[in-house]
């Protein structure tokens, strides 16, 4: 079994889906206005998911000082001992959770990315078809027609 956390992952799966470092993504989730939701909810997840590696790091070591070989538990311990994997399998679940949100927010960003590219695509395919190269109805070797200028209104109600 791998010594990776679920914060690694987690790390992994944000550098990965934006293509840069953890660094420059926390400062970019902090700006006002927020140029993209997904990173700031993808950054504030992987926050709380900080928060519970650090709660799971503490309850497992609590849980193994507790249950160490060759140390038989009080029989007031068992509560604590009990309560301590309660708590810690919680966090596991938790933590799980929070990965999972993560993956979510990263496949939703890879499926804006692509509906973004498709829509620039289905734009520059319609700007294509419907920008004429010249006028409708004039031949190509003629020049258009000058416009007319615009009567003065109420010149003929002159006496």
């Amino acid at each position: 079994m791998s010594d990776a956390t679920a914060l690694d992952h987690a790390d992994a799966m944000i550098e990965k889906a934006w293509g840069q470092p953890i660094t420059e993504l926390e400062q970019a989730a902090a700006r006002e206005p927020v140029e993209d939701p997904l990173l700031r909810a993808a950054m504030r997840t992987r926050e709380h998911l900080t928060v519970l590696d650090n709660s799971a790091v503490v309850l497992q070591s609590r849980l193994h000082a507790l249950t160490r070989p060759g140390r038989v538990p009080a029989f007031y311990e068992l509560d604590r001992i009990t309560d301590t994997a309660g708590s810690l399998r919680t966090a596991y679940a938790e933590a799980s959770t929070a990965l999972k949100a993560i993956r979510t927010l990263a496949t939703a960003r890879r499926h804006t990315l692509a509906a973004d590219d498709l829509a620039a695509e289905r734009v520059r395919a319609a700007t294509a078809r419907t920008a004429p190269s010249r006028p409708l109805g004039l031949a190509a070797d003629r020049p258009a027609p000058p416009v007319p200028a615009a009567p003065v209104l109420g010149a003929t109600n002159r006496r």
